[in-house]
């Protein structure tokens, strides 16, 4: 199904006391000519400072900033929000810690302008950097997602480095409670695959940068995401008709990594 609404793309950039990789990331993100959005997610006062001097440098680039701290799921969707109310059709959301490989904003951009009802979703490909006990959990989170999807088709559902259809999105938001923080990834992925959103899965490279800043909560962290697993568990037992035609319906249009 084809969109009638003009590609229109933009950036989010979720921020929390990440000042010292931001302006290396509005450096780079600056070359593709398109509007930033950085979402002050409460960050310290040297953050806001940096902030406040990339905005000034960098044109195309604006600031939306939280009274508190909501956590990454909130920030990225106050992000949506704001951009789909100012006229965006499409949000790249990156992560402003240097994780994400921008040289594949080019081929997620191009997929997302061909597939514009589709989100575009970038699958890692990691390095010797990523913490090990980090590397062997995100497989727990993915066996517990091809089970709330019934499907192997969803690569990586913890991966932020994505291009969000606004549309759906906002909408979703608007009908269902998202966590707001690193569960967030993953439930708005299963939701929208839920909906029946199509995918496009792009291999990217990731790396955990060297002395870099992680607001990954250990315990508190895990605690969300198995409530989040439960919830979409039962939610999934409601809906396995409908998932079992989707299924279906998927088989006669292969999908995959493109």
């Amino acid at each position: 199904m084809m969109s009638t609404v003009p590609f229109k793309p933009c950036f989010i950039v979720p921020l929390y006391n990440h000042g010292a990789t931001l302006t290396a990331t509005l450096n780079a993100l600056s070359q593709f000519n398109l509007p930033i959005l950085v979402v002050d997610d409460g960050s310290n006062d040297e953050t806001k400072a940096i902030l406040a001097e990339q905005v000034a440098a960098h044109p195309l680039c604006q600031s939306l900033t939280l009274a508190q701290n909501l956590g990454k799921g909130g920030a990225v969707m106050a992000g949506m929000r704001h951009q789909f109310k100012a006229g965006f059709s499409h949000a790249l959301q990156i992560d402003a810690d240097g994780q994400h490989n921008l040289a594949d904003i080019p081929a997620m951009l191009a997929s997302a302008e061909l597939n514009p009802c589709d989100l575009i979703a970038g699958v890692p490909v990691y390095d010797n950097s990523i913490p090990k006990g980090r590397l062997y959990g995100r497989y727990v989170t993915h066996v517990w997602v091809w089970i709330e999807t019934l499907s192997l088709e969803l690569k990586d559902t913890m991966c932020g480095f994505r291009v969000y259809p606004l549309a759906p999105c906002c909408q979703l938001l608007t009908q269902q409670k998202l966590g707001q923080r690193m569960d967030f990834d993953i439930e708005i992925m299963v939701r929208l695959y839920w909906q029946g959103i199509a995918f496009k899965q792009l291999p990217t490279q990731v790396i955990y940068p060297k002395d870099g800043i992680s607001h990954f909560r250990g315990w508190a962290d895990n605690v969300l995401i198995s409530k989040m697993h439960t919830k979409l568990f039962f939610g999934m037992l409601i809906r396995i008709p409908k998932l079992l035609a989707m299924k279906w319906q998927r088989y006669q249009q292969p999908q995959g990594i493109d």
